[in-house]
């Protein structure tokens, strides 16, 4: 009776001990710095390198039309986003004067553009048109655009009180020094295009594509032109409420489409050297961890440098109509950055993130890509760019679509 009695205090003893280290591990698990497993991957080429050029806005148009390709069952290409950057430029200067100097006119830019310029002038490979004519062995803008900038406000001031003829080939002299002159046909593997018919080839058709965004000072299932600087083309895009918005990106990656993904990242809450983007929720207790009565007396400087250490998953802000929109309204919210959304991950705790492809070069924790929350993204993003299928069935016919 002895040795039972012996035998079931030693096997209590062990179930709490185990007891004991499981919940140990589930409180390191938790204090362990963001650990990210892949749920939902979407095939995707290269990583490429902006380096110092504001062209991001090209480079994710890009790399979102090769994962488009890939989700065709094309063949993997890399596209040129020089070809494109060199077209719009020349469009970008043609309004800023047209305007008399009061559009925008700077290198970036917007999705709106990459679907125009394939709309207007094609698409070639990346092997084709590189756009490095000046030097370098990657983008470094600087010097063109302080110097197409300076030629279209000197036309502008109008000096000869009439435009003459030759300012339009002087502006695109200076395009052809710097990114190189346009190929009028090309040879890819083996075979000879124009750049509009190896966009045709390809199978993009610039109107299969939708921009959509979510604001409240605008009716929502209508479309406005979104008043961001680098809208400088005066697109419109379609505005859903932000509910619509969340189903349309989850519906998107759920299903195997790419989301072009225009976001503002220099937020505190975005870290490339830590490889998240988060929202922390700096009012809620459960990020004080066991100090909760401490936690509320902290200042908010205090709470910045224990909330966006990134050493642990924190608990996030809850993302309404009204916060984001409070956000775009105080400029907290811009037109900062083009990447690509390309999956769906869950940190240690189960919380849902996107992957997303940058164009940074492929270094940074996860090789030139990153991780943003479902906060961050609702929160910070400007607009998406998406397959016309990839909108649920339901919101395309009240969009029109």
């Amino acid at each position: 009776m002895k040795r039972i009695k012996y035998f079931f205090s030693l096997l209590l003893f062990l179930i709490m001990a185990i007891g004991v280290v499981f919940a140990q591990d589930k409180k390191d698990e938790a204090k362990e710095p963001y650990a990210f497993t892949d749920v939902k991957v979407i095939p995707t080429t290269s990583v490429k390198n902006q380096n110092r050029s504001s062209t991001c806005w090209s480079f994710s148009g890009m790399a979102f039309l090769e994962s488009e390709l890939l989700r065709m069952g094309k063949p993997a290409v890399d596209l040129s986003p020089m070809f494109v950057v060199r077209n719009i430029y020349a469009m970008k200067a043609d309004r800023y004067v047209r305007f008399n100097g009061t559009n925008n006119f700077g290198p970036g830019g917007s999705f709106f553009d990459v679907l125009e310029a394939i709309k207007r002038f094609g698409i070639v490979p990346m092997d084709v048109y590189q756009g490095l004519s000046y030097g370098e062995e990657s983008h470094v803008h600087g010097e063109v655009d302080a110097v197409t900038k300076a030629f279209v406000d000197a036309i502008v001031k109008n000096p000869n009180r009439k435009l003459s003829t030759a300012w339009k080939k002087a502006f695109d002299g200076i395009l052809d020094a710097y990114f190189g002159s346009l190929p009028q046909n090309f040879t890819y593997n083996g075979k000879t295009y124009t750049p509009e018919l190896f966009a045709k080839q390809l199978g993009i058709n610039p109107d299969d594509y939708v921009v959509i965004t979510s604001f409240s000072h605008h009716p929502f299932y209508q479309k406005f032109v979104l008043e961001l600087p680098d809208n400088w083309i005066h697109g419109e895009a379609y505005n859903v409420p932000l509910s619509d918005f969340d189903r349309i990106i989850e519906s998107a990656i759920d299903n195997g489409y790419p989301v072009a993904w225009a976001s503002d990242v220099s937020d505190k809450g975005f870290s490339w050297s830590k490889g998240v983007a988060i929202v922390p929720d700096f009012d809620d207790k459960e990020n004080a961890g066991s100090d909760k009565e401490r936690w509320t007396q902290l200042s908010n400087r205090e709470k910045e440098k224990t909330l966006y250490s990134f050493e642990k998953p924190v608990k996030e802000m809850v993302i309404t109509q009204e916060i984001r929109q409070l956000a775009f309204d105080n400029y907290q919210t811009t037109d900062d950055h083009g990447m690509v959304l390309v999956g769906k991950a869950t940190d240690q705790l189960g919380n849902t993130f996107y992957k997303v492809k940058n164009s940074w070069g492929a270094d940074g924790k996860y090789n030139g890509y990153f991780y943003a929350s479902r906060a961050f993204v609702l929160y910070k993003s400007t607009n998406i760019m998406v397959h016309k299928k990839a909108v649920p069935v339901d919101l395309a016919k009240k969009l029109g679509i």
